[in-house]
């Protein structure tokens, strides 16, 4: 691919889109939620594609799940960090790149785009839910135990709010015993 196909290439992928020039080697493509870069090196030898993931300032307790995801799931992509962004960036020699990888990497940046931070997210409030299953077991404590103290944290407001509306309430709890549950079972 050359600049003019790779720039005529986010035109066709992206025609509800603005496609901008913002620099003599940089495009950007803006649509809805999304912001694309577009960046070649100097000689054009080089295709950076970019798209704002989180600001450093709320990634910051997930920095080490990030570097993890870097080496085993992000693929052809891979998290950086620039200006206080955590960025999703692909990068390839123009002249090996094909419009299948193009379109490859663009859909794995927009997959990471729309993630954000919740997988890195889940997975700590999952490292925390074995944590306390984990205590509960070591102390001799029964599920349903483990969860009439979760009941009561809410009732007294050590968790959630005090004024939260007994419904919602409610539902926190469910989703609490579903997870307590899965966890019980798999330690």
């Amino acid at each position: 691919m050359t600049p003019e196909t790779t720039i005529q290439s986010l035109k066709d992928l992206f025609p509800a889109a603005v496609v901008r020039n913002s620099s003599p080697n940089a495009w950007q493509v803006e649509q809805d939620s999304l912001r694309l870069l577009a960046v070649f090196s100097e000689d054009n030898a080089w295709l950076h594609l970019l798209v704002p993931i989180a600001p450093l300032s709320e990634a910051k307790p997930y920095l080490a799940q990030i570097l993890e995801a870097n080496f085993e799931t992000t693929q052809a992509v891979r998290y950086a960090l620039s200006e206080e962004v955590i960025w999703g960036v692909f990068q390839y020699r123009v002249e090996n790149l094909d419009r299948e990888d193009f379109e490859g990497a663009i859909a794995q940046l927009i997959s990471l785009h729309k993630s954000g931070l919740s997988p890195f997210f889940q997975q700590s409030i999952q490292g925390q839910l074995r944590q306390i299953v984990y205590a509960a077991k070591l102390q001799g404590q029964t599920l349903e135990a483990t969860l009439q103290n979760i009941e009561r944290f809410y009732a007294e407001g050590v968790m959630g709010d005090m004024q939260q509306p007994a419904a919602e309430r409610e539902q926190f709890i469910a989703a609490w015993r579903a997870q307590l549950q899965r966890f019980w079972e798999e330690e």
